[in-house]
């Protein structure tokens, strides 16, 4: 075959070829075996999880930074991301970042000595964990539930918050008083100071719970008693609390410190 030939049957071979690609393609496309592809694959799956994530961060966000009108459950999609949060590493971090700022501001106080330099501390989720209730009452997703928070109250098992205990204890050795102020109720006195003695704190100059004015904001009646503390002389140097309400109002601290903790909100 010469080379005319051939360039002559290259061609009409490529013709013939498509053709018959042609007719395949035509065909019934069920008479020929094709693979399922389902649209909400695994990939999309993760992606709507992650779309949760993001969400229920920004609100933690939010939450932390006193952004959000007062409210009452957290969102009930965040349910699962919150008991994450507290049972994971990241609430320990966070927990440690706060006590370690806390620690090395208390360090650089040049105290005045003469014994009236003060810390104020919250207690419920900043000394003692009330995690163990939590974790029964969906970790802040089921409306508060006095009569049965009062119940776990009284067993006086809420374990101390290693972050704290650390930060108490170096307040402590430092030399300010340290001066504890809590939304408890005042027949609640006995069984928190058992509780924080089981816990690990043992020493403390004021302990100060509410009376019968349950009609108050936190915010007011912590604002009130630390008034009432200065006017006995006390410089209140720093305050821990995880509610914005611990530590917002009059007669600030020099300098407050704010605990993390999406699962409740207290005004």
């Amino acid at each position: 075959m010469d080379f005319l030939g051939s360039i002559v049957f290259l061609c009409l071979f490529s013709m013939g070829f498509c053709q018959e690609s042609m007719n395949i393609n035509h065909l019934d496309p069920d008479l020929l075996p094709r693979p399922l592809i389902i649209e909400f694959s695994e990939s999309r799956l993760k992606n709507m999880s992650d779309d949760i994530a993001i969400h229920c961060t920004s609100w933690r966000v939010a939450v932390e930074a006193n952004n959000l009108s007062p409210w009452k459950t957290i969102p009930k999609e965040c349910a699962d991301y919150v008991k994450d949060y507290m049972l994971g590493r990241s609430y320990n971090v966070d927990l440690e970042k706060v006590s370690k700022e806390s620690g090395i501001y208390a360090k650089s106080l040049q105290l005045k000595g003469d014994g009236m330099d003060a810390w104020v501390f919250d207690i419920d989720e900043t000394l003692i964990s009330n995690l163990p209730y939590y974790s029964d009452h969906g970790y802040g997703s089921e409306f508060f539930n006095n009569v049965q928070f009062d119940k776990w109250i009284l067993e006086g098992a809420a374990p101390a918050i290693k972050p704290s205990l650390k930060l108490y204890e170096e307040v402590l050795s430092l030399g300010l008083k340290i001066i504890l102020l809590t939304g408890r109720n005042e027949n609640k006195r006995n069984v928190t100071i058992t509780n924080l003695k089981h816990a690990g704190y043992h020493k403390w100059d004021k302990l100060i719970l509410r009376q019968n004015d349950r009609e108050k904001s936190a915010a007011a009646f912590k604002s009130e008693k630390r008034k009432e503390i200065t006017e006995e002389g006390f410089r209140i140097l720093g305050n821990s609390g995880d509610q914005w309400s611990d530590l917002v109002g009059t007669s600030m601290a020099t300098r407050s410190f704010k605990l993390s903790n999406p699962m409740y909100h207290i005004p």
